[in-house]
C-alpha cells in the first residue's frame, strides 16, 4: 500500500487544521493498530544466520586477532624452549627465558601494527577502495586501542619473566639484591626496558576514560611519549646480554650488529611521519569564524567561511583554535550541508578544550544555567559577509581557526533507498543535521536523480532545552516540505513536573503546533516503540527498500545481542554495512567509546530499536540496514 493511498484511506475529506493532517505514520502509531502482530520463533539455522549478520564478522575479527597472538607466542616459546642453540640460556634462566622471548616476539607484531590505524589519511583512502566492503576501516581506533592494550599486557609478561631471570643470575652468582638491582637498572636491556615501560604506562593510564575526561592536555602530551618508546625499542635488543650457544652470535657493534628492532615499526613509522607532515601542512590552512550562535544545553554553533573546501553530508573536520592551543586538533562532525556556502559545527561545552573555545568565541554558558534562554547570535565577524547592519555589540573580529579535512566516509548511502529512517539521541544527532539539510536541498532543488522519496527522522531527547538548538532547522524543513517528504518524530524522555505538564496541556489543546517544539508533529513522551514503528513503516511502504541509519554506543550488552538474534528472521534479506565512524560531532574529545553523563535512556532506546528491527519479517519489504557506530571523542 502506498503512502498516498493510506493517507486517503485514513483521513478522507476531513481537513480541520495543520495538525489534523498528520502523516500516515503518526496516525498509525497513535492508533496502536499494529500492536497485535507478534514475532515468530526462529529455527536454529535462522538464529545462526542472524548471529553471523549481527556478530559473526566482529567475533571473527577478534578470533583472528587472538589466534595470531597465540600462534606467534607459541611459535616463539617452542623455538626458544627446544632449539639447541639456547641450551645455556635455558639452564641458566629456566622456563621464564622462553616466556620473556616469546612475549617479545609477540610485541614485535603489535608494534608493527600500532601506527597504521591512526594514519587517518591512509584510512580515508582505504575507505574508497573495494576493501572497504571487507575490512571495517571505520573501526581503526578500536583496533588501535586493542593493539595498545595487547602491548601493555605482553610488556608486563616480558618484564615479570625477566625479573625472574635477573633473580636467577643474582642467585647463581651470589650477587644478592645488589646484583639484582644492577641487572635491572644498570644493564642496557634493563634501563632501556624500564624507560619504555614508564612511557608505555603513562600513555595507557592517561588514555583511560576517567583521566582523559579530567584533563585532555595531559593525555595529549603524554601520548607523544610514543616517540620515546620507539627510540628505546630500537636499541633495546642491541646489547647482546644473552648469547646463543652457536653461530651466528649476537654482535652489539659494527655493521653486523643485530639491533634490528627498529625494522618492525619502520613501515608504520614512515607512513605515520608522512601523515603528520601532511597534517601539519593541511592543518595550517587558515580561515575565520563568520558567526557564533549560542544554543541551549551548552551547545555552541560555529559557522566557518568555506574556502576551497569540498564537503559531503556526514563528514567531519579536525578543528584547531590557536587562541586556545596551537597544537590541539579535535574532530567535529559538520552540521552544514554541502550545498551551503559555509561549514558549521556544533560543540557541546563538556571538556576543557570546548569550554576554552566557547569562552574565546564569546559564549557565556554560566549565566543561563537552566538551558531555556533560547538561541542567540553572540558574534559576527567584523568585515565579513552579512556583517553590515548587525548589532555593533556582537560585530567584532573573531579568532582565526585552522581546519584539517574533511574526513570520513560520507553518508551518501541514504540517497540509495526509497525510504530512509534516521534515528538519533540528544546532541548526538548532529551528523543528521548535515544529512537532513542535504536531503532537503536535493529534494527541492534536484540536480541529479535520486531514489529517495521519503525520510523518517526520529529524535530522542532527555530535556526540553535539547530540542531548542536544532529546532530552527526542523522548522525550516517542515515549513518548506509541503509534501511531507521528511517526517519528523520527536521523543522526550525527561520526567515532567506537574506545572510543566499543566502548561503543555493548556498550550497544546487545539493548537496548530506542538507546545514544546513548535513543529506540526507532536512530541511523544517516553521512549519510542520500535516494534510499532518498523511494522508501520513496513505496512505503509511495502514493497520498497528502506535504509535505517542510527547513532549508537559502540557496545551492546550480550543479552541484547542474543535477543536480537531471536527476533531475526530468514525471510528478510539484510545488507549489513558496519561503519565505525571516528568523529566527535557534538563533544570535545574525552570519551572514546561513550557519551558523557547518564546516557542509560539512550542506550535502552537504541537497544529497543536494535531488537525490534530484527523482529520484523515480510517478503514484500526489503530493509537494508546501515549500522553506524559513532564514537564521541570527548577529550581524546
Amino acid at each position: 500500500m502506498s503512502e498516498k493511498a493510506y493517507d486517503r484511506m485514513s483521513t478522507g475529506s476531513v481537513r480541520v487544521s495543520e495538525r489534523s493532517r498528520w502523516p500516515p505514520l503518526t496516525r498509525m502509531l497513535m492508533s496502536g493498530e499494529m500492536t497485535a502482530e507478534m514475532p515468530r520463533e526462529l529455527t536454529m539455522r535462522e538464529k545462526f544466520d542472524r548471529w553471523m549478520v549481527n556478530e559473526g564478522y566482529r567475533r571473527f575479527f577478534v578470533f583472528v586477532f587472538a589466534l595470531i597472538h597465540v600462534m606467534v607466542f607459541t611459535f616463539g616459546f617452542l623455538n626458544y624452549q627446544l632449539k639447541d642453540s639456547f641450551g645455556i640460556a635455558r639452564s641458566t634462566f629456566s622456563v621464564t627465558y622462553a616466556i620473556a622471548r616469546s612475549a617479545a616476539l609477540t610485541l614485535h607484531f603489535d608494534v608493527a601494527m600500532i601506527l597504521f590505524p591512526v594514519c587517518r589519511t591512509l584510512i580515508s583512502l582505504a575507505r574508497q577502495t573495494p576493501l572497504n566492503g571487507i575490512v571495517q576501516f571505520d573501526k581503526n581506533i578500536t583496533f588501535h586501542m586493542t593493539t595498545a592494550w595487547s602491548i601493555v599486557f605482553f610488556s608486563w609478561v616480558h618484564t615479570i619473566a625477566h625479573w625472574n631471570n635477573f633473580a636467577q643470575i643474582s642467585a647463581k652468582n651470589n650477587l644478592g639484591i645488589g646484583g639484582f638491582l644492577l641487572a635491572n637498572f644498570v644493564s642496557g636491556p634493563g634501563w632501556t626496558g624500564y624507560v619504555m615501560l614508564v612511557a608505555l604506562m603513562a600513555m595507557a593510564i592517561t588514555s583511560y576514560e576517567k583521566y582523559r575526561r579530567a584533563n585532555f592536555e595531559r593525555f595529549w602530551y603524554t601520548h607523544h611519549f610514543f616517540v620515546i618508546f620507539f627510540v628505546f625499542w630500537s636499541v633495546h635488543g642491541a646489547f647482546c646480554m644473552i648469547q646463543p650457544d652457536t653461530a651466528p652470535y649476537c654482535v652489539s657493534v659494527g655493521t653486523s650488529a643485530i639491533g634490528v628492532f627498529w625494522q618492525y615499526w619502520m613501515y608504520g613509522g614512515y607512513i605515520y611521519l608522512a601523515e603528520r607532515i601532511a597534517r601539519e601542512i593541511r592543518g595550517k590552512h587558515k580561515t575565520y569564524v563568520s558567526k557564533v550562535v549560542q544554543h541551549p544545553s551548552n551547545v555552541c554553533e560555529i559557522q566557518i567561511k568555506k574556502e576551497n573546501t569540498k564537503t559531503r553530508a556526514g563528514q567531519y573536520i579536525f578543528f584547531c583554535c590557536p587562541e586556545v592551543s596551537v597544537y590541539q586538533y579535535h574532530p567535529f562532525t559538520l552540521t552544514s550541508a554541502p550545498e551551503e556556502d559555509y561549514i558549521s559545527i556544533h560543540i557541546r561545552m563538556v571538556g576543557d578544550f570546548t569550554r576554552a573555545v566557547g569562552k574565546a568565541l564569546g559564549c557565556e554558558f554560566d549565566k543561563p544555567k537552566d538551558g531555556k534562554g533560547g538561541s542567540q547570535v553572540v558574534g559576527v565577524n567584523q568585515g565579513g559577509p552579512g556583517s553590515d547592519g548587525v548589532d555593533p555589540a556582537i560585530r567584532r573580529i573573531l579568532p582565526r581557526v585552522y581546519v584539517d579535512g574533511p574526513f570520513g566516509s560520507a553518508s551518501e548511502d541514504v540517497f540509495k533507498f526509497e525510504v530512509a529512517m534516521l534515528c538519533g539521541a540528544g546532541i548526538g544527532v548532529t551528523p543528521f543535521a548535515s544529512i537532513l539539510k542535504s536531503i532537503w536541498y536535493r529534494m527541492n532543488y534536484p540536480q541529479k536523480k535520486t531514489r529517495l522519496g521519503k525520510v523518517y527522522f526520529f529524535w530522542i531527547c532527555r530535556d526540553f532545552g535539547s530540542f531548542e538548538w536544532f529546532r530552527s532547522l526542523l522548522l525550516a524543513i517542515e515549513a518548506q516540505d509541503m509534501d511531507n517528504r521528511i517526517e519528523i518524530h520527536t521523543y522526550l524522555t525527561a520526567k515532567i513536573k506537574v506545572d510543566d505538564a499543566t502548561n503543555i496541556m493548556i498550550n497544546d489543546a487545539n493548537a496548530d503546533r506542538d507546545a514544546i517544539t513548535g513543529l506540526r508533529a507532536p512530541t511523544n513522551f517516553g521512549r519510542p516503540n520500535w516494534d510499532m514503528i518498523f511494522k508501520s513503516v513496513r505496512k505503509i511502504h511495502s514493497p520498497s527498500e528502506a535504509g535505517v541509519f542510527f547513532l549508537s554506543l559502540a557496545s551492546t550488552s550480550a543479552g541484547a545481542k542474543k535477543i536480537s538474534n531471536r527476533y531475526s528472521t530468514i525471510t528478510i534479506k539484510f545488507t549489513w554495512g558496519v561503519s565505525f565512524i571516528a568523529m566527535a560531532f557534538a563533544y570535545d574529545l574525552s570519551s572514546l567509546v561513550s557519551f558523557p553523563g547518564d546516557m542509560s535512556i539512550y542506550t535502552c532506546t537504541i537497544r529497543d530499536m536494535y531488537l525490534s528491527f530484527f523482529s520484523l519479517h515480510s517478503r514484500n519489504t526489503l530493509f537494508l540496514w546501515r549500522w553506524r557506530y559513532i564514537i564521541s571523542f570527548q577529550d581524546f
